[in-house]
């Protein structure tokens, strides 16, 4: 009975390898990339979708868990379990979300290579990426004889091979060496050559785009490695073009990458993110900074927020820690409170994307909405649609620390320290004394500058100390309440959190 239509919806791997309790999704987009750091099963994922599947009669591919869990004194895969849930079409008969188990408990896989479910599957490894001339131990003459590849396939190949690379490919050949060798060959700018004169990324997008345009309507393309000896562009025009075709075609495309460029695909492709927890291997659908992080090294900071100066900056510092998201906030300072508005309207005149972005004042000055709008109304001049909607957009980005009437800050958090109760053992004791013993100052700054240098310690050292003390007390909610309310909002942006999709 014939089968078709075939659909992968969940691979869900209870145990194999080093993967523990993955549940991994292959839902809305025909192609879905799965990232993550080296180790984490990537490629253990491929593996497994391989040898769900047993291919037709006339399929010269066929893959078995042997192919790639080889028993050895190390790993005999005894208790490994997974499970795919996926719809086919047999005859008239639509068979939708069915589950199929698959594991090892003895000496054999179960169920048997001709029980499981059948589908066209292509599996491109690494190892077809290396480049032929390496592969080729000769070191004599190679003679072959050149056969011209005709037909729709071969005239798409060439186009979509001249659009990866952005060289023109007018003729595509087969080079028959004898002993049953053939390799690929084509013409470009009138100068013929073979495989073995290719670079790697170039034979690597022939064979790829060989194996997207012979494949069968609903096969399944297992992938290795996509981004592996392919610059930039030619990766992301590939993608294109296999987007193209697997939407055409109805093929699935799973391939591997620690590429973070092809995030910006993210319309045509389900990013997976896949990454070991102690317990379990864990699968974001969300490319968070975290999972740049992973793929980098390098932490993105989305959140922006402009103060006056160190102390505030060190306390929306504690705030963002106390969300647990002080890693993904960057702290910029524009000096005196008038600055704000200048260097807020001078971003948006310019176009920048302040979405993520607020201006926090002290609040000892310009802290009413009115004083807003008139400073605003100074540096963004003028009556037409545009200013009025960025002084608009701009009322909204000016947030203030809640200081009682006629009070500076550094005023303030001294008076809330000196009312403390004084525990000799506590950390913050020396704090607290040294607070009480500073009465007036010249200087509104030195009722926290001078509790910082009688303790010797390092300015960043010390406000940090200082703020940690004051957060614990009750003013504190209230006197962050409108940055906190703020960065509440922006948890979702930055924190992952595992979706499973069934």
């Amino acid at each position: 009975m014939s089968i078709s239509q075939q659909r992968l919806h969940i691979l869900k791997i209870a145990k194999l390898k080093n993967i523990k309790d993955l549940c991994i999704s292959f839902e809305h987009n025909n192609i879905t990339g799965i990232f993550g750091p080296n180790g984490c099963g990537k490629s253990t994922v491929l593996h497994a979708l391989a040898c769900c599947f047993q291919t037709p009669e006339d399929s010269q591919e066929n893959y078995k868990f042997s192919n790639f869990f080889l028993p050895n004194p190390d790993a005999l895969w005894k208790g490994s379990e997974l499970e795919i849930v996926h719809t086919y079409r047999q005859s008239s008969q639509l068979h939708k979300n069915v589950s199929q188990f698959y594991g090892k408990s003895n000496d054999r896989w179960k169920p048997r290579y001709k029980r499981r479910p059948t589908r066209n599957v292509h599996y491109f490894g690494v190892d077809v990426c290396v480049p032929l001339i390496e592969s080729e131990k000769r070191n004599v003459k190679i003679n072959y004889l050149i056969e011209n590849v005709g037909g729709d396939i071969a005239t798409s190949i060439l186009e979509k091979a001249s659009f990866c690379l952005n060289k023109h490919y007018t003729a595509y050949n087969i080079h028959n060496a004898g002993n049953g060798k053939r390799f690929i060959g084509v013409e470009a700018d009138g100068i013929r050559y073979s495989a073995l004169s290719m670079s790697a990324g170039e034979q690597k997008i022939f064979l790829l785009l060989e194996k997207i345009y012979r494949a069968p309507k609903y096969s399944l393309i297992l992938i290795d490695e996509l981004d592996l000896l392919l610059h930039d562009s030619a990766m992301k025009n590939l993608i294109q073009v296999v987007s193209e075709r697997a939407e055409s075609h109805k093929l699935q495309v799973v391939f591997t990458t620690h590429r973070e460029s092809i995030l910006e695909l993210s319309n045509l492709i389900n990013i997976r993110h896949i990454v070991a927890a102690k317990d379990r291997t864990l699968c974001f659908n969300d490319t968070k900074p975290d999972a740049i992080n992973r793929l980098t090294g390098t932490q993105p900071r989305p959140i922006e927020i402009f103060v006056e100066d160190d102390l505030a900056a060190a306390m929306v510092k504690k705030v963002a820690g106390q969300l647990g998201i002080s890693r993904h906030v960057s702290i910029q300072r524009y000096g005196a409170a008038i600055n704000c508005f200048t260097v807020l309207a001078g971003l948006l005149l310019r176009g920048e994307n302040c979405e993520h972005s607020i201006f926090v004042l002290d609040g000892d000055v310009y802290n009413t909405q009115e004083d807003h709008k008139k400073r605003l109304e100074a540096v963004l001049t003028g009556n037409d649609e545009h200013v009025k909607g960025l002084r608009d957009a701009s009322l909204e980005k000016i947030k203030c620390f809640r200081l009682p009437d006629n009070t500076q800050p550094e005023k303030y958090i001294h008076s809330i320290i000196v009312n403390l109760k004084v525990d000799k053992n506590d950390e913050y004791a020396e704090i607290i004394d040294v607070a009480k013993q500073i009465v007036v100052v010249n200087n509104n700054h030195k009722y926290i500058d001078d509790i910082i240098t009688r303790i010797d310690l390092d300015r960043g050292t010390g406000l940090s100390k200082i703020i940690d003390l004051i957060s614990l007390t009750e003013q504190w909610n209230s006197y962050i309440a409108d940055i906190k309310e703020w960065l509440s909002q922006k948890v979702t942006l930055v924190q992952e959190s595992e979706h499973q999709e069934t």
